[in-house]
């Protein structure tokens, strides 16, 4: 070995026990996630292979899977994991791999991924060091009720609410008893259990070095559908304003998470929801100004000046799968056109009713194949798991948000 090699591996070795050392000396990063069912997530580790087919995802792929193709475990990054039913919560926890997604038992691995995986891999390969992810979520939950932060106050309901109790018959001491024991539950299952952890971190992190501590490094917070879809609880939704309410309840939210956690200043990302993809390639306009005004409701609060430096907004629509969106369009179209023909529409090939049950499923096929190509459909197999309202359960899509994600609370871009 030259004199030249040898100070390059010296200095290569010592930059590497360097970077060992400070992992050591530093407190454990703690990262929260949580929100609804897209953070739960419901992309199929089968839809992973679609992955290599895009230039722009091929190298997050590589990061996702072993020399074999299988999804990794990452050795430095663990995982608490708590969802489920009303009748079946739980926890699973462990090393980060694929599987800690969408879940018929919670304490079982299985095989979906949420933001969470590519989340830990590119916090670990940014941080180079051990994380540990508390992740809680769960499915159809809103923060107007659900996760509605203490600070917020009771939910009240509006004139439009009430008057359509009482036009449906409902007793109204029943409906505000019960809306009151809903009000706030799964912020406060959500605080338990983050608690829970991080009086034990033993537990799920056997490596865990006390006497180092642990520090709130961010908070992510992925949700949205049911507070978009409540036309009860925001009557002006799509209007200037009709989402506000939003606005201010997630404000209070970063607020009681940090009081209540202790951490005035940890990092809030938001994920902005973006089913559907960006406004200006929607098909049609009529979902347009509901759409928008939500996402600029929950992007809101990154530009209090209170939460300047510290709370982020990612929008997400910038990931979602086009090709999957055009395919269920077309899909669409020709289940529209089936129905024309049968229903003999005045302006469609049968309106004179006299095509045959055959002649029309001939007509239906040469239809389909001018809008629809085997490519596509081909794609869509491998690419497509789940609805559009859960980004099409695709690891094309989840993956890239994760990453997002992870950069948005480290404030750096990983290649």
């Amino acid at each position: 070995m030259n004199k030249l090699s040898l100070i390059t591996l010296t200095f290569s070795l010592s930059c590497f026990l360097h970077l060992v050392t400070l992992a050591n000396h530093n407190p454990l990063k703690v990262f929260i996630l949580c929100g609804q069912s897209n953070m739960e997530g419901h992309a199929k580790i089968s839809t992973f292979e679609a992955m290599k087919l895009d230039p722009v995802t091929k190298p997050v792929y590589k990061q996702m899977v072993d020399a074999s193709g299988s999804p990794i475990i990452c050795h430095n990054v663990w995982i608490s994991y708590f969802t489920g039913g009303r009748d079946n919560m739980g926890e699973g926890y462990g090393k980060l791999t694929a599987g800690y997604g969408s879940r018929g038992v919670p304490s079982e691995l299985g095989e979906k991924i949420g933001p969470e995986f590519t989340f830990g891999i590119y916090a670990q390969k940014a941080l180079n060091e051990p994380i540990l992810i508390i992740k809680t979520a769960w499915g159809g939950k809103s923060i107007h009720t659900d996760f509605r932060p203490p600070s917020a106050g009771p939910y009240v309901f509006n004139e439009g609410e009430l008057e359509n109790f009482r036009r449906r018959g409902k007793d109204l001491r029943e409906v505000k008893a019960e809306k009151a024991e809903q009000t706030g539950k799964f912020y406060g299952l959500m605080m338990d259990h983050v608690r829970k952890v991080l009086s034990d971190v033993k537990r799920v992190y056997p490596g865990y070095n006390e006497e180092k501590g642990y520090e709130l490094a961010g908070f992510v917070w992925f949700q949205g559908w049911n507070d978009m879809v409540a036309s009860g609880t925001y009557p002006n939704r799509g209007q200037p304003g009709g989402y506000d309410a939003y606005t201010d309840c997630l404000a209070h939210f970063i607020r009681d998470v940090r009081k209540d956690l202790e951490a005035p200043k940890m990092k809030f990302v938001i994920g902005v929801m973006g089913v559907g993809g960006p406004l200006e390639q929607y098909a049609s306009q009529r979902y347009v100004p509901i759409h928008g005004a939500f996402r600029e409701a929950m992007a809101a609060p990154s530009l209090m000046p209170e939460f300047k430096g510290n709370v982020f907004a990612v929008r997400t629509a910038k990931f979602w799968d086009m090709r999957l969106k055009e395919l269920e369009d077309n899909q669409e179209r020709v289940k529209q056109m089936a129905g024309f023909l049968k229903n003999n529409h005045k302006d469609h090939a049968n309106r004179d009713g006299s095509m045959t049950v055959s002649e029309q499923k001939e007509y239906l096929e040469k239809y389909r194949r001018k809008l629809i190509s085997a490519e596509d459909e081909a794609y869509a197999k491998i690419a497509r798991s789940n609805g559009g309202y859960h980004y099409f359960g695709s690891a094309k899509t989840m993956a890239r948000i994760g990453k997002a994600f992870a950069e948005a609370t480290l404030q750096t871009t990983l290649p």
